[in-house]
């Protein structure tokens, strides 16, 4: 699979696409569409005739764990989970064996830095100048109240004025005619740094419809100095191909649909929003950066990719769900005592966190807060649940059980401040302010409780073997082998990484 339309091809093969002939406007009515069967837990969605327009629009395509997982090329998150951890096994190699397989890690690393080529398919038609014309795509207006029509799922490719390190970004653009957009990058985000660090316009690309590895690429919280390209790579197995821009000085994917090139002037910035946004509320307007448009290419029979976000569930939670698959092996480097992690979705994957560890000290769960919270975009975390190792972090019932019990509201909640998401609406002013951090992990004489600590009420597993055998004589519907009890924690259940994507 090397491109978005290989990846339609597939989804249509394993009958997870629905192509819709009626016409649909993209102002609001695909929304009002795409949100009904994503939340039905329905099929990719390909609308062949938006009123109005040429190019069909592709939606949902993230919309299962299924299709996330066979756009990221793996059978299960946990395969995932597992290729990141052989990536960054940091064991010293002893034999001989052991170094040749470092080795051909190294190798197989530096297959995956991204190419250049002379010609892309992005680029068979070339529009410059004022031929430039974004009123030519089939941009949604997603919400009733959102400020204009806005590109969803772009690929910001941005250069670090000093050093020169790319960063690809998914920040939004708002259409304000058909040369101009607003580029909503937030203060936290690489791309405003580099904009922060220009002295002059900067230049940007932005890609459209793309091998779904590489659009999940660019929101991944990677790190600043890896190259979310190379990490495309790692995802499909291949370097990623990209060609050289025709008025930037800026490399973008061969095989998008489409390619916006630009710049943004560092004194120049423009009311944009408001939006409806994956918190499920609208973020305000405010003023942001304006991308001035100095070219438009794009394939001969391009189709434009796109999504929506809003209440929970949506498409955007399984891009979620993957990067806290992908990313908890890279957090047990730091802290491994990290059993397990869960993001709710209701939480836009940022606001809550519940982690279950292996406690080895007096205010360990404490120490896990504070690491989490010092820990790139989960600084922006404003409650974190800790509970011991063997409760299943996704099983909600299970944490809720251990919370509602096991805390002293006095002694178990820590309350601090720090930086909030922009979006975070809630606190008196933006930016920042109050995080809560419960710990829910069973307490003994070190951390002061000096009262008995019950046990978990639960069948032996002796007799849950016996009763296994006898089920099938007593006659009984419903669970025999294997059944649990509602608390067995992490014993009866089984993890998420584990589970095969298949939707259920």
């Amino acid at each position: 699979m090397k491109d978005l339309r290989d990846f339609i091809r597939i989804l249509r093969d394993r009958g997870e696409l629905s192509v819709v002939e009626t016409p649909v406007d993209p102002l609001l009515e695909m929304t009002e569409i795409a949100d009904r069967v994503v939340k039905a837990g329905g099929p990719a969605l390909l609308f062949n005739n938006p009123k109005g327009y040429a190019f069909p629009v592709l939606m949902n395509q993230f919309g299962s764990a299924e299709r996330m997982c066979l756009a990221l090329r793996a059978g299960s998150f946990g395969e995932l989970a597992r290729r990141v951890e052989e990536l960054t096994a940091l064991e010293v190699p002893g034999s001989t064996w052991d170094k040749l397989r470092a080795l051909a890690r190294l190798k197989q690393l530096a297959g995956l830095q991204p190419t250049l080529v002379k010609r892309g398919a992005c680029q068979e038609v070339v529009l410059t100048g004022d031929e430039v014309d974004l009123d030519l795509l089939p941009i949604l207006q997603c919400w009733p109240l959102d400020g204009g029509r806005y590109i969803t799922l772009p690929l910001v490719f941005t250069r670090h004025p000093v050093t020169g390190v790319r960063n690809v970004g998914m920040y939004r653009l708002q259409v304000f005619d058909k040369r101009t957009t607003g580029m909503h990058w937030h203060i936290h985000k690489d791309a405003a740094e580099h904009y922060r660090v220009a002295r002059e316009r900067m230049e940007v690309a932005v890609a459209i419809g793309t091998d779904p590895a590489l659009t999940y690429a660019a929101t991944a919280p990677l790190p600043g100095a890896i190259d979310e390209m190379l990490f495309a790579g790692f995802l499909r197995g291949e370097a990623v191909e990209l060609v050289q821009c025709r008025t930037v000085d800026l490399q973008v994917p061969a095989h998008a649909e489409f390619v916006l090139e630009g710049y943004v002037d560092v004194d120049e910035r423009r009311t944009e929003g408001p939006f409806g946004d994956h918190t499920g509320y609208y973020s305000p307007a405010d003023e942001y950066p304006v991308l001035h448009l100095t070219a438009l290419t794009h394939r001969r029979d391009p189709v434009y990719s796109t999504t929506i976000v809003g209440q929970a569930p949506m498409e955007d939670a399984y891009l979620g769900k993957a990067t806290e698959r992908l990313f908890l092996p890279l957090m047990r480097l730091t802290l491994p005592e990290l059993v397990d992690l869960d993001l709710p979705k209701e939480g836009g994957f940022h606001n809550c966190a519940l982690v279950s560890v292996e406690k080895r000290y007096p205010l360990h769960a404490r120490k896990i807060m504070h690491s989490l919270w010092g820990a790139g975009q989960m600084q922006f975390c404003k409650c974190i649940v800790v509970v011991d190792a063997d409760v299943d972090v996704h099983d909600y019932g299970q944490v809720a059980w251990r919370v509602f019990n096991n805390v002293d509201w006095k002694r178990d909640v820590l309350v601090t401040e720090g930086p909030l998401d922009v979006l975070d609406h809630s606190s008196p002013q933006p930016l920042w302010g109050a995080k809560i951090g419960i710990d829910a992990t069973a307490k003994g004489p070190s951390e002061g409780h000096h009262r008995e600590w019950p046990q978990d009420v639960a069948m032996s597993a002796e007799v849950k073997a016996r009763i296994d055998a006898l089920w099938p004589t007593l006659g009984l519907d419903g669970p025999s082998g294997g059944s649990k009890s509602p608390h067995a924690g992490r014993s009866g259940a089984v993890p998420a990484e584990e589970r095969a994507c298949d939707g259920k």
